[in-house]
């Protein structure tokens, strides 16, 4: 068992972490400045620093690194594994980073759906322009009055009218559909209701200007509106008219599309917030040594000490479980590593999210306020409890997997 980067993965590691130091964290808090100075500051994409770190990236090679070997030449060419440490090392800079190198969330997973089930029509109108970074896209499957966290239940009405289909019904939690550059939404949608309950859903794409489509407001995170990643939005849709053509993949086959779309983005999440950990105990570790209680560091505080080290422990065991997951993606593939996935998806944002309380306490009040990263990473790690599935779900599916293996020879 070797536990060695590769050749491949360890050039770009060191092109990754020069370009981080050099050009990405120098930008953040110019980013952060000039997003403040926009008319619009979900426009995230129209700050100039962003086409600077965007230019940068496609000249060192890091551009599209999340698209796998098969992508005919569109990405990087790398495996799930080898992505694993570069995704890690931007989820530093999470809301700049992935950005800079087109490797955003919600963008990568529509990509992947067009990459995988887009037909060329498709993929030259919207692909292309997402693969170049021209344009930015919204994923709408979550809805507010029903619990989404069951994908059935999804009400939205998409109903065939000749060459067209009809949209009605509500959105929540787009994430990147305030950013006036999403230009297409993937929305997923019931087609017959009277279908078996995985065969009544469908997706079809619904540009921005479509009339009927409306982009009711922004929803904040336990007080923040995230708009340095597009924000999160409510939509409705008022007999919203798309042609048939607009379908992706086949009638009744959307809760399979959706679900080949949230195996590799639960993963890339996990992958970024490893990184969000190790930038909390960087941060925990330079807070306390500098910092005197009771007449000694609180470096030497015993309790402080503990959280450092089942801190470290922690993130060494998360990242061996997701290098295992992304092995097993590539070798056996998504439906091999599933458990696996749902293992990482329940572990992750609930340990990181306590690594992160950790360090917020290691800063007294300060690490509540805006002079430090930790507040706004603890509300977006909070968030993955519920993205792409809620830890219930995934801790009953496991469960009910575990009770197979051990039950099914009797």
């Amino acid at each position: 068992m070797d536990f060695a980067y590769d050749a491949r993965t360890e050039e770009l590691r060191r092109e990754l972490l020069d370009f981080m130091d050099g050009h990405v964290h120098p930008a953040e808090q110019v980013f952060h400045d000039q997003l403040a100075a926009l008319d619009d500051p979900f426009a995230w994409t129209s700050a100039p620093v962003l086409a600077e770190l965007t230019t940068e990236a496609r000249r060192r090679g890091l551009w599209n690194l999340f698209l796998p070997g098969d992508s005919g030449g569109r990405g990087a060419g790398l495996t799930n594994l080898q992505y694993a440490p570069l995704a890690e090392i931007s989820g530093r800079s999470g809301h700049l980073a992935p950005a800079a190198m087109n490797c955003a969330a919600p963008d990568t997973g529509n990509m992947e759906v067009l990459h995988m089930f887009g037909t060329p029509e498709q993929q030259e109108r919207w692909l292309d322009p997402l693969l170049d970074g021209r344009i930015r896209s919204a994923f709408a499957m979550t809805e507010p009055d029903v619990a989404s966290s069951d994908a059935t239940n999804i009400e939205t009405a998409i109903v065939r009218d000749g060459d067209h289909y009809v949209l009605n019904g509500r959105k929540w939690w787009i994430t990147g559909a305030m950013n006036p550059d999403c230009e297409i939404f993937i929305v997923m949608g019931k087609t017959d209701p009277d279908a078996s309950r995985h065969r009544q859903q469908s997706m079809v794409l619904v540009p921005r200007d479509t009339p009927g489509l409306t982009v009711v407001r922004p929803m904040t995170v336990l007080g923040y509106d995230d708009h340095e990643h597009g924000g999160h939005a409510e939509l409705l849709f008022e007999d919203v008219r798309v042609p048939v053509a607009n379908l992706i993949g086949e009638e009744g086959h959307g809760f399979g599309v959706a679900q080949a779309r949230l195996g590799p983005g639960r993963i890339h999440h996990c992958m970024r917030a490893i990184g969000v950990a190790e930038l909390a105990i960087e941060l925990m570790c330079r807070r306390v040594e500098g910092r005197v209680a009771f007449g000694r560091p609180l470096s030497r505080q015993g309790v402080v000490r503990e959280w450092i080290a089942e801190s470290r422990v922690a993130v060494e065991q998360l990242r061996l479980l997701v290098l295992k997951t992304a092995w097993l993606m590539d070798t056996v593939g998504n439906r091999g590593a599933h458990t696996e996935i749902q293992a990482i998806k329940i572990a992750t944002p609930k340990v990181v999210q306590e690594i992160v309380d950790r360090a917020i306490q290691a800063h007294g009040a300060g690490g509540l306020s805006q002079d430090f990263p930790l507040a706004a990473a603890f509300a977006g790690i909070r968030t993955l409890r519920f993205a792409d599935g809620p830890d219930e779900v995934h801790k009953n599916s496991l469960a009910k997997a575990e009770i197979a293996r051990h039950t099914g020879d009797r």
